[in-house]
């Protein structure tokens, strides 16, 4: 699994935050949205846009994938921190995050990749896993690729 970017490589990953600082975030839709965390080590707010994968809105749960597995800043402080704000086009909630067991989180994926398999291929070629459609390769990436469920309290 690859390292996420650093230094000047984070730019393309962090522009679309200041969508969202600009009010403008409604532009991205329902398919992504704006987490702010607590740094683990620092103490201050932090902030992520990340992709969807599935909402339920009977539970109000929004899940989404680590892409860059348990390195990903966002999930370590996270899971040191699970009380965030997340907010989904105009509307902003408090939720409550906590990681799914592999099994869920295959299911969850197995929807995405019904709705999404052009991006889920894409997920994998960003990432470095091979996804080719077939279940162990979704089995293999639930194993290795952390999702999430921000439920709204």
């Amino acid at each position: 699994m690859r390292k996420p970017p650093r230094g000047l490589a984070a730019i393309p990953w962090r522009l679309p935050i200041y969508l969202y600082k600009l009010h403008l975030g409604w532009m991205l839709g329902e398919r992504f949205l704006l987490l702010t965390h607590i740094g683990r080590k620092s103490g201050l707010p932090r902030h992520a846009v990340i992709e969807v994968v599935h909402h339920d809105p009977e539970t109000h749960t929004w899940y989404v994938a680590s892409g860059f597995g348990e390195k990903s800043h966002w999930f370590r402080n996270i899971m040191k921190t699970p009380q965030v704000t997340i907010q989904v086009g105009r509307r902003k909630m408090t939720a409550e995050a906590h990681r799914l067991s592999p099994e869920e989180a295959e299911s969850i994926l197995r929807q995405y990749a019904q709705k999404h398999p052009i991006a889920l291929r894409e997920l994998g070629k960003i990432i470095g896993l091979q996804y080719d459609g077939t279940p162990e390769s979704l089995r293999q990436m639930a194993e290795q690729i952390p999702v999430v469920a921000f439920c709204e309290v």
